[in-house]
């Protein structure tokens, strides 16, 4: 497993204890995406899952705007899905959440939550009492004994809290709060491991997160306010069409014809602005890791779904690209479960799967 971000007073479980695992609900700016797991044998078999779309401006830049919209919108999702367990996890990104790597001399457990918590305005530029602080010691002091890498996760409360709300009014409790980063990076090595050297590049409708692990450490996490909307939106203003025949037309399941010389145009300067950003985070990745290649980039999120990006970013970057399925390890009932719809949604549950591998602290 990745590792386990919590806020506030959620903390991590020895995985020896094996409590039961939490619902992952994956809230995003267009749509809220639910995920239950159960444990099979060392892996996982997948439940139930399902999506509902979410008003336009329900969730801005990670922040809830209209709490009683979304809050009823999840109840009838879990109610629709049947899901009898209450206790889930979510995830928080965006301006209000600080994810930072700081090198530290060595410590015991106690004495780095001390230190986190006096010397945490050197690190978070926000009021320390208005955050919710979390730390990982990433235990990289093999060849210098006396420094560590430490990752800080800082989260503002007024965020936080209006999630919790928000949930409590949907009838459920949130017993993890993650990071998307770092759930997104849990997806991915709950199906493939993290021995090797991958850029995770999660496309959502209003944002773009890009988390590079090497060895199994998260290196690089951050969050870039670049989402597929604005690829729908650009489409639909130029060639005067309703949202829905402007996806159809970003994802290539509706024709081009005689606009595909608008479409190429609008993708190009669009894709460029995300490949930008992700190249930005190799150039630094590189820059601390000269010696360790990157042997591939992920990509998912409804963005990933985009006809012919993962061509583009492959040709850019010169890096393998795959298009993640968050389902390719887990057992699948396929008499409850069609899998041409799974297939279809499955780029797009990576953070909900994510959050569905957790187990809820005892």
């Amino acid at each position: 497993m990745a590792g386990f971000f919590s806020l506030s007073q959620f903390k991590q479980m020895p995985f020896s204890r094996k409590p039961k695992l939490a619902v992952g609900l994956d809230i995003g700016s267009h749509a809220v995406k639910v995920c239950e797991f159960e444990e099979k044998g060392p892996g996982f078999k997948l439940k139930t899952l399902g999506s509902a779309l979410l008003p336009s401006s329900a969730v801005e830049d990670g922040v809830l705007q209209d709490s009683q919209s979304v809050a009823k919108i999840v109840s009838n999702l879990i109610k629709n899905l049947k899901i009898k367990n209450k206790e889930v996890a979510i995830s928080v990104s965006g301006y209000s959440v600080i994810v930072k790597k700081i090198n530290l001399a060595v410590m015991s457990e106690q004495e780095l939550e001390q230190h986190i918590q006096s010397e945490a305005e050197q690190y978070v530029p926000f009021d320390i009492d208005d955050v919710y602080l979390d730390f990982q010691d990433l235990k990289t002091n093999v060849d210098d004994e006396d420094r560590t890498d430490v990752m800080l996760v800082a989260a503002k409360k007024d965020v936080v809290d209006t999630y919790l709300n928000m949930l409590r009014t949907a009838g459920l409790t949130a017993v993890v709060v993650d990071v998307d980063a770092f759930a997104l990076e849990n997806a991915y090595g709950g199906n493939y491991g993290i021995e090797d050297n991958v850029a995770l590049v999660d496309i959502g409708a209003s944002k773009m997160n890009i988390n590079i692990v090497s060895k199994g450490t998260s290196v690089l996490a951050r969050d870039v306010i670049l989402g597929s909307r604005l690829l729908t939106e650009q489409i639909q203003n130029k060639f005067g069409l309703t949202f829905d025949e402007a996806e159809a037309l970003k994802l290539g399941q509706s024709p081009a014809g005689d606009k595909q010389a608008g479409l190429e145009e609008i993708f190009v300067s669009t894709c460029t602005q995300w490949i930008t950003e992700i190249k930005r985070a190799l150039d630094f990745y590189y820059s601390s890791y000269p010696d360790e290649s990157i042997s591939r980039l992920v990509l998912s999120g409804g963005g990933a779904r985009v006809s012919g990006l993962n061509q583009f970013f492959q040709e850019e970057t010169g890096i393998t690209v795959e298009i993640f399925n968050p389902f390719s390890k887990a057992a699948i009932d396929s008499g409850k479960i069609d899998k041409a719809y799974l297939e279809s949604i499955a780029p797009e549950m990576a953070l909900a799967t994510g959050l569905a591998m957790r187990h809820v602290p005892m």
